[in-house]
């Protein structure tokens, strides 16, 4: 019996169709999700860095990958692909649940945001062996199955292939407990054309494939939304200077973590700490920001 691949839907597709794959299999594959002119701006911005970055040194992150991360701080472009409507609407809609709590005999309801946890290039270099299978939401030690917290895209920017190491995911592993392993013989391969992108859940087993060819790397750009009441993966504050968070919209700001989650985390002397954006000086007064 073949294993069941991944859906892959076209551009046209709605957040609906996005939704359902997510529910049935953890993931799915949305075609032609960055226009030409995003991937030339971001090979431009990251080709000589990923060309002289060494390989790591680890199981995990691999002995022939390279990989560079707060990509915020290295290209313009990046706004575009957090906030590309197939993956940032499915995030919105399913992560962001009205919360509702009391004060004394009122009840208000709070909307969680949306946070930037982790941006990061991955250059697969020929030789590179499979990464072991993994869930990212293991990063908030998150219980299974259980209600998601984040959702992760990687959208390929070279040819992704299962000869040259396309991410491997296990369709429906989002619905195991903890106490089953994954496989490798339960994996299929994303494959993509360059613009393409592979968008899953927190909770879908997934990883690196190898790459066995002789001269062609796999790249692709990793990035995350996480429910904003979350510690993000990767310290956005140290990765992205002020500097270069100022030259970016309100909403990618806020999406960077310069924001409050409703009803109160993350402020900054009780305030919303988004001004502090373009100003130095703390204003000290406490307010309601419930």
């Amino acid at each position: 019996m073949s294993k069941k691949g991944l859906t892959k839907l076209p551009n046209t597709a709605t957040i609906d169709d996005v939704l359902e794959c997510f529910e049935r299999d953890g993931g799915c594959i949305v075609e032609n999700m960055l226009h030409t002119s995003t991937l030339d701006g971001l090979w431009a911005d990251l080709r000589a860095e990923l060309d002289m970055t060494p390989t790591g040194e680890g199981y995990f992150v691999g002995n022939q990958t390279r990989r560079i991360s707060g990509l915020f701080n290295r290209s313009r472009h990046m706004q575009e692909l957090i906030t590309q409507p197939h993956f940032y609407g499915a995030a919105e809609r399913l992560l962001c649940k009205p919360f509702k709590y009391w004060l004394n005999d009122t009840q208000y309801e709070a909307i969680p945001t949306l946070q930037v946890s982790l941006t990061q290039a991955i250059m697969i270099m020929p030789g590179q062996g499979l990464q072991p299978l993994h869930r990212d939401d293991i990063a908030h030690h998150r219980r299974h199955p259980g209600p998601d917290s984040q959702v992760q895209v990687l959208y390929a920017l070279s040819e992704y292939s299962e000869a040259n190491g396309a991410t491997r995911v296990i369709p429906g592993s989002h619905k195991w407990d903890d106490d089953r392993a994954p496989t490798y013989e339960e994996s299929v391969p994303a494959q993509m054309n360059p613009g393409d992108g592979l968008i899953y859940l927190g909770s879908t087993y997934h990883g690196g494939g190898q790459n066995t060819t002789v001269d062609r790397p796999r790249t692709a750009i990793a990035t995350t939304l996480v429910l904003g009441y979350l510690r993000q993966e990767e310290n956005a504050y140290i990765a992205v200077p002020r500097d270069r968070v100022r030259e970016y919209p309100g909403r990618i700001q806020r999406l960077l973590g310069w924001s409050t989650n409703p009803p109160f985390c993350g402020w900054v002397e009780m305030r919303d700490p988004n001004y502090l954006v373009a100003s130095d000086v703390l204003n000290t007064k406490a307010v309601d920001i419930l």
